[in-house]
């Protein structure tokens, strides 16, 4: 059984489609991607399951426990460490003072670790904190108390490239150390970085499931090839060549074809040089989505 499972689950808000048939598994001890442009449905998608609402149709379960059953599911989340999209505190305490109180609830095993990695200013009132200082403070209260779980929607929001770093390095420690991880993002470079798998959410539907290569694959590489004369596109009567480009004896297009029928191709072609590499992961997301949502 995965640690999260869910089921054709479905949530309608009047005529409004927030999700639709969403069918996936999340497996014990991987980072898994939810990617998506805002109003995609990823908040949606974790507010049910969680529990805060309920579906219009369909199911889940997390850690074991069905999410229509409001007594397990309260259970299990005793071992979910959940950051929101939006955090929301009591403006007029320390930050000593909520994580102490969370502390007290659920229990801060890991507090002092937490609290040396994610370093806000805990002895000063959260209202003057900066948005950066508050998302440190939500991740500390998300990991403390050893969740075997983790649940995050835009976790890197606010963050400074540095602190986004070290969050990205703790979470592949902890996947390493059999934490599940969950997480909501539009930022197309961390999931790179951190995933091992990645769900794409469109219009509230799943329109990829895949692993991270298996997901850059499909976007093809970019070739650029130099020769002594110019090539025109007839030159390579290739499937998998789309987006040619030829200026002079510069020739670039992407290739998601064989690389050996491309190297036979160029057999009797003088080459200067040669580069293949990756596309950006956004070429890759306009795949699912278009220009307008990159």
């Amino acid at each position: 059984m995965g640690v999260i499972e869910t089921e054709g689950l479905t949530k309608h808000f009047g005529e409004t489609v927030a999700t639709e048939d969403l069918s996936f598994e999340v497996k014990e001890g991987e980072v898994f991607g939810y990617l998506g442009p805002n109003g995609a449905g990823k908040t949606t998608t974790i507010r049910t399951l969680l529990g805060f609402i309920s579906p219009t149709s369909g199911t889940a379960a997390v850690l074991g426990a069905d999410i229509h059953d409001a007594e397990a599911l309260r259970e299990a989340r005793k071992d979910i460490g959940y950051l929101p999209g939006e955090l929301s505190f009591t403006e007029s305490v320390t930050g000593r003072s909520f994580l102490d109180h969370q502390a007290a609830l659920k229990g801060g095993s890991r507090l002092e670790e937490m609290t040396s990695l994610f370093n806000p200013p805990l002895d000063r009132k959260i209202r003057t904190y900066s948005s950066g200082n508050r998302q440190m403070l939500g991740l500390i209260q998300t990991f403390m108390h050893d969740p075997d779980l983790v649940i995050m929607d835009e976790p890197t929001s606010g963050l400074d490239p540095l602190k986004q770093e070290r969050l990205n390095s703790f979470l592949r420690e902890e996947r390493d150390a059999g934490t599940t991880v969950f997480f909501s993002s539009h930022v197309l470079g961390e999931v790179r970085r951190v995933c091992d798998r990645v769900g794409i959410i469109r219009d509230g539907r799943l329109v990829a499931l895949e692993d991270i290569e298996s997901l850059l694959r499909k976007g093809g590489k970019r070739v650029r090839i130099h020769t002594d004369e110019p090539l025109s596109q007839a030159d390579l009567e290739l499937d998998g060549v789309v987006e040619f480009e030829q200026v002079g004896t510069v020739t670039r297009f992407t290739f998601t074809g064989d690389y050996n029928a491309l190297l036979a191709e160029l057999t009797d072609v003088s080459l200067v040089d040669m580069e293949i590499e990756e596309p950006p992961l956004e070429e890759v997301f306009m795949h699912y989505y278009g220009e307008d949502h990159v």
